[in-house]
């Protein structure tokens, strides 16, 4: 008779939905870490991953690989455990690091975005390489700073895969992508985002004398008014069209009689491959100069630029994971580039990349949570293409 194999050289495999409870449990609101990637390295090393904590300037982040540095031929996944304030409190009706599975439902802050991604692509990873160890590299990055300014997240791992020779040849990001149901969109590119602020400067002068004053707040209200006045563009072959809007406009001027000598403003502005931050940043230049020399109103201008439109041209990564989703789902779905930034923007400059998740319907919101058989099918999902990538 032949002999049974050993248990203990097969173990069971990792729990998506226990992983993300346990990460759930970690207090780890942007930046602080709150022991979720200790726990991951503790999980990756147990299960053969090479890890190294690759942390900058007090931001946490992780490096993980199983296989060879330097593969011809590597995987990786990337991923954030730090999650957004939690807000209101008592406007919970779970506590928001509980991780209470109530009726299917896993609640907690980082349920959706993303700590279920992460659990699903580390459960997927170890299982994989534990039953069918690939020739080539899996590689997770996974950073405690994608929520907050992003400085020293994934570009400080991908800045010190850099200088060692590490290098994915492909990498799919976690972040929920699924508006409705889950397998419907994989994200192909994301625009652009740019915020302007603008200061005016005039002269302060009573109300019932302003020609004795020099109005900053007609002079925001003028270059608002061109900046709006016509569309940027009406969308490329792979973008909708992009956005600018007024997020803010104040003087902080209590009196109803002062023309104040200072006001402000801030643009946002989303933008699709049409345009760069630098060509945005000119053209918003340009207009305040104009505005500035009709008007008398000193106006400044501070631009910051979170990240430059990229895409990843339809063909054999997005493919990849469609065939994956499509059969784990039964949904065949849309390349879509809509959205708001994620780290794809960063890791876009060092391999292909494309981002899939789950229903991102709660995140951020109180009682954010996650549907338990979502967080399986993500699994599953992952764990096909790692088969298929190295099939």
């Amino acid at each position: 008779m032949p002999v049974p194999p050993d248990a203990a050289a097969f173990p069971a495999p990792l729990d998506p939905v226990e992983l993300t409870a346990r990460l759930i449990r970690c207090n780890s609101v942007t930046p602080a870490e709150g022991g979720a990637l200790v726990l991951l390295e503790e999980t990756l090393s147990a299960a053969g991953f090479d890890c190294t904590r690759v942390d900058r300037n007090g931001i946490p982040n992780l490096f993980a690989r199983w296989g060879a540095r330097g593969a011809n031929r590597s995987f990786g996944f990337n991923g954030h455990t730090d999650v957004v304030p939690v807000g209101d409190a008592s406007a919970w009706t779970r506590d928001p690091f509980g991780a209470e599975i109530v009726d299917g439902w896993l609640y907690g802050r980082g349920a959706t975005d993303m700590k279920s991604g992460v659990a699903a692509f580390v459960a997927a990873a170890v299982d994989f390489v534990r039953a069918t160890p690939p020739q080539g590299a899996v590689i997770l990055a996974i950073t405690g700073d994608e929520e907050d300014v992003a400085q020293d997240g994934t570009r400080a791992i991908l800045d010190w895969m850099a200088a060692r020779g590490e290098r994915m040849t492909h990498c799919l990001v976690g972040e929920p992508t699924c508006p409705e149901r889950m397998g419907e969109m994989i994200k192909i590119g994301r625009r652009g985002s740019l915020t302007a602020r603008f200061t005016a400067i005039g002269v302060q002068g009573h109300a019932a004398y302003p020609h004795r004053a020099r109005n900053p707040m007609s002079a925001l209200v003028a270059l608002l008014a061109r900046l709006e006045a016509q569309p940027l563009d009406s969308g490329t072959a792979h973008f909708d069209a992009s956005t600018l809007a007024i997020t803010t406009i104040d003087c902080g001027n209590p009196a109803s009689n002062v023309i104040p000598a200072r006001g402000q403003a801030t643009v946002n502005i989303r933008f699709n491959d049409a345009h760069s931050g630098a060509s945005l940043s000119d053209w918003l230049r340009r207009h305040a100069a104009e505005v500035e020399a009709l008007t008398g109103v000193r106006i400044e201008t501070g631009i910051q630029i979170s990240g430059e439109s990229f895409l990843t041209p339809p063909g054999e990564l997005s493919a990849l994971v469609g065939k994956a989703v499509a059969a784990e789902t039964g949904v065949e779905p849309a390349l879509s580039t809509s959205g708001g930034t994620s780290d794809a923007r960063f890791v876009k400059d060092h391999c292909p990349v494309v981002e899939f998740g789950l229903v991102g319907k709660t995140m951020h919101q109180v009682d954010e949570r996650v549907e338990l058989a979502q967080i399986h099918q993500l699994k599953s999902i992952y764990g096909r293409i790692l088969r298929d990538y190295f099939a």
